[in-house]
């Protein structure tokens, strides 16, 4: 190969993996940090109430006259939707709310394991609440727990990193099947574009090899023979330079489009007769026009826009025009055809690898034609403007 090795680069399906990925992340972490937002607020609630409740207790404690703030009293325990349990000094059980159990049944026995237990999980979560009983002695202990939504909170990030894993799981295996199949369409296509490439040349020299068998050696036909047989003996040559370009950095050097193009006009338009199509190919703007490309591959470039103009020629003629521009440092080259045309919505379909609407070609050549011109050259490839019927025109733009 020629030209140092290019390093190995994320593509498309690369890149929009890790951003589904990194999408997934933010979206999982904004979510545990918004219900863990909520839970702290929630339990910031609770022990407002909770504490409410014990000073209402001490007041009542401290205040047996004021037989009015009993009801006051009353009012917020009703308000509590969470396990509740006031001990007494020794922290044994008085009364209790909002507990999932029927302890009339239990024995005296069950009633005091099953309390400590309780009691033992609630002070896990929250520190019991002490009412003071004239700044002297303890009257009693406020125990809570948590209420039903704050649990339903907490298992909320659990269920979230499940259901983020599943996604990532999803996605891992979903783009390593296409993945799998973008290779196979590489494979594919590469196999059906080296085919496309060696087709020309070989059936042009079988076409040679049949004159030269009918014209006499020395004669000018023999000798016009022979040099197109050169000709496409230098092109299988190409060729396989071309292929061992692909994945090398290519050397750049500035050349006349207007004579590459010339020279591959040449090459083609000896070999389309053979196609039974009549074809005129023309350069609308002749003259000098140098830009920094490499002449192998770019003539690639050229001869795939070109075979795919004949292809979408259903008629028995047409024709393959050339214009070129230059302003500033940026050179542009038009390649317009009059053939069937493309659909607008699939102008961004073709140059993907594998998609094809022939039974031969576009399968690769134009991937490989937009990889050569935007990562070789540091140019652009795109379809200008085409439409059913109305011929198409792709542009390239090359930038000194």
């Amino acid at each position: 190969m020629n030209g140092s090795a290019k390093g190995p680069s994320i593509g498309g399906a690369g890149r929009f993996r890790i951003l589904l990925l990194l999408l997934a992340s933010l979206f999982v972490i904004g979510i545990l940090l918004y219900s863990g937002q909520i839970t702290d607020e929630l339990l910031a609630r609770e022990r407002k109430v909770v504490a409410l409740y014990a000073r209402s207790i001490e007041f009542i404690a401290n205040n047996t006259s004021n037989q009015g703030d009993f009801s006051f009293a009353f009012e917020v325990i009703q308000a509590i939707d969470f396990p509740i349990i006031q001990t007494d000094a020794q922290n044994q059980p008085v009364y209790w709310k909002n507990i999932d159990a029927d302890t009339a049944a239990m024995s005296l026995t069950e009633r005091k394991v099953f309390f400590d237990g309780v009691l033992t999980e609630m002070d896990h979560y929250n520190t019991p609440i002490a009412v003071p009983l004239n700044d002297t002695l303890i009257l009693s202990y406020i125990h809570y727990g948590e209420s039903e939504i704050i649990r339903r909170l907490r298992w909320l990030p659990v269920s979230e990193l499940a259901i983020g894993f599943i996604i990532i799981i999803i996605a891992y295996v979903g783009f390593n099947t296409i993945k799998r199949s973008e290779q196979s369409n590489i494979w594919v296509g590469m196999a059906k574009e080296t085919a496309h490439q060696l087709g020309t040349p070989l059936s042009s020299l079988m076409g040679w090899v049949d004159r030269l068998k009918t014209t006499a050696p020395g004669s000018g036909s023999y000798t016009e023979t022979v040099l197109e047989m050169e000709r496409d003996v230098e092109r299988l040559n190409k060729v396989a330079a071309r292929f061992s370009k692909i994945g090398s950095k290519p050397d750049l050097r500035e050349e006349n489009i207007a004579a590459v193009l010339e020279d591959v006009i040449s090459y083609i338009a000896k070999r389309i007769p053979k196609s039974g199509k009549k074809i005129d190919l023309v350069i609308d703007t002749p003259g000098e026009f140098r830009a920094p490309i490499n002449r192998e591959l770019f003539e690639w470039v050229i001869e795939n826009l070109m075979k795919n103009a004949l292809d979408a020629m259903d008629g028995p003629s047409g024709k393959i025009s050339f214009s070129i521009s230059r302003s500033g440092t940026r050179t542009t080259i038009d390649v317009t055809d009059t053939g069937k045309g493309i659909d607008p919505k699939f102008h961004k379909e073709i140059f993907r690898p594998g998609y094809s609407t022939k039974k031969r070609g576009w399968g690769l050549g134009l991937s490989l034609s937009k990889r050569i011109i935007e990562d070789y050259h540091r140019g652009k490839l795109f379809v200008k403007s085409s439409s059913p019927g109305a011929g198409t025109t792709f542009r390239i733009r090359l930038t000194t």
